[in-house]
């Protein structure tokens, strides 16, 4: 496709796609945040996501779920920027608090903490599965996986952090 194309429908595609941005935006960053655990690499992550998804938005846009379209897109560039492993940035100690109620705070970090000593699939399984609140077919099929190979997985991670966390409680 030459320039002169994309230029020529560009003001409708851009602006569905600007609506598109500014309603998934917020679920977009806070899922990429759990994964990474970092703000400002989340915000990466996004951004790097969503210009993913504009490079073929008019296909994206005839999609029947944009949005799953979009996370699965999150969350390969999460797991490849993980494999690439090229990044200089390091990990901090103690994370800026999260906006919320004062005594979810401790808990959040914890939770931020325990997330961040799993290994990156297990922390994208259980971001999909319990805070996207995606079903184990769905988040199977975004991480490539049975769904069998899925809910091993999560079982697996949950024991992980609730070896991590045993205050927490088992609401499910």
């Amino acid at each position: 496709m030459d320039e002169a194309t994309f230029v020529v429908g560009a003001p409708a595609a851009v602006a569905s796609f600007e609506a598109f941005v500014h309603a998934t935006a917020a679920t977009m960053h806070r899922t990429a945040v759990l994964l990474c655990g970092d703000h400002h690499l989340a915000e990466d992550l996004t951004q790097t996501a969503y210009a993913k998804v504009f490079a073929s938005w008019r296909r994206v846009a005839g999609a029947n779920d944009p949005v799953a379209y979009t996370r699965k897109v999150l969350v390969r560039t999460f797991l490849s920027h993980r494999r690439l492993r090229r990044s200089a940035e390091r990990p901090v100690e103690v994370l800026p608090e999260i906006a919320g109620a004062a005594d979810d705070a401790s808990v959040r970090l914890d939770l931020l903490t325990a997330l961040q000593s799993l290994a990156p699939d297990d922390r994208a399984v259980l971001v999909l599965r319990f805070w996207d609140d995606l079903s184990v077919a769905d988040t199977a099929r975004l991480l490539g996986t049975s769904d069998a190979a899925c809910r091993q997985r999560t079982a697996r991670a949950l024991a992980r952090i609730r070896v991590l966390m045993p205050d927490l409680e088992e609401d499910r």
